[in-house]
Formats: C-alpha cells, sequence, structure tokens
C-alpha cells in the first residue's frame, strides 16, 4: 500500500466517524459500499470524479483529504472548534439523497393529473430527468392544446429529485412566473416497475385565480426510443374520458380510495 493511499484511507475513516454510519455515508454521496470500502481498507483510490465528491459531501478540501493522518486530525480538530454554533442547513444533504437508486429513474415521462382549472380534464405535460454533477435535475414542461382546441400557454418548470425511504421528492420552480411552485412525492408499485409512477402533486395554477392546489398525478415513462418532440407533441388537456388516456391512469385519477400501489 502506498503512503498516499494509506494517508487518505486513515483520513477517510476519520471522517466517517463523525456521521451515524458509513452506510448513511454511502447513501448521501450515492458511492456503491463496496467501492467505498475499499477506500476506506485502502485497497483503492476513488477515481477523480468520486473523490470531487467525497470531498463536497464532507466539505474538505481533495489535498487536506490526502494529506497526512496526523495534520489532517489537527486541521480537522481546529475546523470543527472554530465551527459556527449555528444550526447546519437541514436540506444540505436533502438531494439527491439514495442518487444510486435515483438514477434508475432518470428519462421522460408524461405527467397526468385532474386540471384545477378545466374540471373534468386531465392535464398531460412532459417531465425530464437528468443526471448533472451528481444531483437529478428535473425540467417540466406543460404546452399544447386546451379542452376547447385552443393553444395553451407554455410552462416551463425547473428544478431538483431526491430519492429517500422508496419514495421520489421533486420541487420545481416556474421559470416565468414568480412565486410559482410545485412540490410531489412519486411511489413505484415495486423496485422493478417504474413504468408508472404514483403519488400526489402540490402546487398554483398559472391561471387568473392562482389558488393553491393539491391532486392525484401520475407519471408514464416514454419509451426509451421516443424523441422530444414526440413527447412533447402529446402534451395538453384532454377529457378524461379521452381514448388518449391510458385506462392505468385514468383509472388512479379517478379512483375515491387511498393512494395504491396496485396496477
Amino acid at each position: 500500500m502506498n503512503q498516499e493511499r494509506s494517508e487518505f484511507s486513515k483520513n477517510l475513516r476519520y471522517i466517517c466517524a463523525e456521521r451515524v454510519s458509513v452506510a448513511q455515508v454511502c447513501r448521501e454521496i450515492g458511492i456503491n459500499p463496496q467501492q467505498f470500502n475499499r477506500y476506506l481498507s485502502g485497497a483503492g483510490m476513488p477515481s477523480a470524479h468520486n473523490l470531487r465528491r467525497i470531498c463536497l459531501y464532507f466539505d474538505v478540501d481533495e489535498q487536506d483529504l490526502l494529506t497526512d493522518n496526523k495534520t489532517f486530525r489537527a486541521l480537522r480538530g481546529q475546523l470543527n472548534k472554530d465551527a459556527s454554533p449555528q444550526r447546519k442547513d437541514p436540506f444540505a444533504n436533502a438531494f439527491p439523497g439514495d442518487l444510486a437508486r435515483l438514477r434508475g429513474f432518470v428519462g421522460a415521462y408524461h405527467i397526468h393529473f385532474l386540471s384545477p382549472s378545466w374540471q373534468g380534464n386531465v392535464m398531460i405535460g412532459a417531465t425530464f430527468l437528468d443526471e448533472q454533477d451528481g444531483q437529478i435535475m428535473t425540467r417540466t414542461i406543460e404546452r399544447g392544446l386546451g379542452p376547447e382546441r385552443e393553444l395553451l400557454q407554455r410552462t416551463r418548470y425547473d428544478g431538483k429529485a431526491s430519492y429517500h425511504g422508496s419514495r421520489i421528492f421533486l420541487v420545481e420552480f416556474e421559470r416565468d412566473q414568480d412565486g410559482s411552485l410545485t412540490e410531489m412525492i412519486l411511489y413505484p408499485s415495486h423496485r422493478q416497475q417504474r413504468t408508472y409512477l404514483r403519488g400526489m402533486t402540490m402546487g398554483i395554477s398559472w391561471r387568473p385565480r392562482r389558488m393553491p392546489y393539491s391532486a392525484r398525478v401520475i407519471w408514464k415513462r416514454a419509451e426509451a426510443t421516443s424523441m422530444a418532440s414526440e413527447i412533447l407533441a402529446k402534451c395538453g388537456v384532454y377529457r378524461i374520458d379521452d381514448k388518449a388516456i391510458d385506462p392505468t391512469v385514468r383509472n388512479f385519477l379517478l379512483e375515491k380510495s387511498g393512494l395504491t400501489g396496485e396496477e
């Protein structure tokens, strides 16, 4: 074992002791536990990308984590001593949560919910999830035709997704409207079923009566071969009994009882 690898493993074990468990560290960084244990044991060194993720998570400089253990302990002790007694940001590690599992949901979806603006109609939008710098970013677009075949105002939301406790959490802001925030909680029926994601959405309509609303929401994954233009072409407002509405989507939106994970 070379000296740098040895000192790095000691420093990593030392700093991990500040957290509840190594398992928690792996979940929150989004690194495979087996690979992370190789770093802890000195059997391997992280790639430049993983080293940066580790340093960002622990808020340390790369060169400090690679220095000798005695110096690192002294430096860390001084940092902890000088640390502000103020409460830490409770959302610092909220996003992306379990990145490894969240990555399985990256892709394009059609999002469906009963429109608060047009009673008895379903709004279909398009949502795209992609990874950027260890975060899962979201982009949602609402467009198309209204119930009277009028052209809808194009609306775009940008945000982030996180994964905790087998649930997906999203927070999005409308790009062109101040004060417009959308929040969603979604869940798959089971780990291997990713075609439909069911849950609840809460937000504010862009129409004149900007009252908060909450509604059931269901996402349907788009075909991997679909072009963005094809996905966007289906967006719009549809009557709930329109043949364009997937029966699984319709049944979920109309169900009166609690949320269900059944097909």
